[in-house]
């Protein structure tokens, strides 16, 4: 501006060609400044192709073995059997599980439990294949599990972890994940058994977005949701890893009380971090240093075998830590607890 002032005081520039130059300039700056920008999200984007091309590239390292068959739901009668199973880690040289044999009855509740980091939750993911043992086999109805397909097995193997995976996608289309052709009534049931009725009150129902991990629900909704998914299509075998954990002790109890019912006639392997959660096994099993170091009665275990009774007390003191932290409104959780342990 002070260079054009001079220039149209000297008649070497009139004043509608100044501002035709400083209005040109104006417009010049914006797209400017934006080329900085555009470069710093072409780099970003670049960044994030050459991660998302890597995970498409990957070749999955749990497939169908040559020849397998397809497992006929009703076919399966439920008995789930480890033989010699052990598991370590890619990249590590000590076994999560050093042999593990074990054996579910069809339409038995087992509860697995053990410490922190004694390779429960490992022991849960070798059921659906998410895993494979890299030693021993683990059959269904005597034949082992890596014979069928996967995706027949799955359709027969019903899971829920602690971490619920919930996709960017309705609660209706989170729910019938791997049961497209899921009814309202037996979508109704299992929102029901998971009591996760709180969907129906969400903006738009079953067709409300969750959000990406399901970031605009509570942990125990995402739970739930999870939980609902689970038992959406009735497995033959129900495997759950602590799904309970960010459950008020009111909800624990209902929920609970409902899975009672659905794991009548279902092969069910229960993952226990809570002591309230033995209350739905049939049997218990201690798994401890990688191998099952004792199986019984939950009664029958509290009474002869001192490393269940320290796990459990640990369990205890975690759970009742958790609900202080947490400032529960529930009432008298410690004596909810206590109740379960005794």
């Amino acid at each position: 501006l002070v260079g054009g002032a001079v220039a149209v005081s000297l008649d070497h520039l009139t004043v509608g060609g100044l501002v035709a130059f400083v209005t040109l300039q104006l417009m010049l700056i914006w797209p400017v400044n934006s080329l900085g920008f555009i470069i710093a999200n072409l780099q970003e984007a670049t960044t994030a192709a050459d991660r998302i091309y890597e995970i498409l590239d990957t070749k999955p390292s749990i497939v169908d073995r040559p020849g397998a068959v397809v497992l006929r739901r009703e076919s399966v009668t439920g008995t789930l059997r480890f033989e010699g199973v052990r598991f370590a880690y890619p990249d590590s040289s000590t076994e999560v599980l050093r042999g593990v044999d074990l054996q579910i009855y069809p339409g038995e509740t087992l509860a697995i439990v053990g410490a922190t980091g004694s390779g429960k939750t490992t022991l849960a993911s070798l059921i659906p294949r998410l895993i494979d043992p890299t030693g021993g086999r683990i059959t269904l109805d005597g034949r082992d599990i890596r014979d069928f397909t996967l995706d027949s097995l799955r359709s027969v193997v019903g899971f829920a972890f602690e971490e619920a995976t919930l996709f960017s996608m309705s609660v209706r289309e989170n729910l019938t994940l791997g049961h497209p052709d899921a009814t309202e009534e037996q979508i109704r049931q299992a929102i029901e058994i998971a009591q996760a009725d709180f969907v129906w009150d969400l903006p738009w129902g079953l067709s409300t977005r969750v959000g990406e991990q399901g970031l605009s629900l509570s942990g125990g909704q995402r739970q739930r949701l999870a939980l609902a998914r689970a038992v959406l299509g009735r497995p033959r075998v129900l495997v759950l890893d602590d799904p309970l954990s960010a459950l008020d002790v009111h909800t624990e109890s209902l929920v609970e009380e409902a899975l009672a019912r659905v794991l009548r006639g279902t092969t069910a392997i229960l993952v226990v971090h809570r002591p309230s959660t033995v209350a739905l096994a049939d049997r218990v099993a201690l798994l401890k240093d990688g191998v099952i170091a004792a199986v019984g009665t939950h009664s029958h275990l509290l009474a002869t075998v001192p490393d269940y009774r320290d796990v459990l007390s640990a369990e205890h003191s975690g759970a009742e830590n958790a609900e202080r932290t947490s400032g529960s409104t529930a009432s008298d959780p410690a004596a909810e607890q206590e109740g379960a342990l005794a």
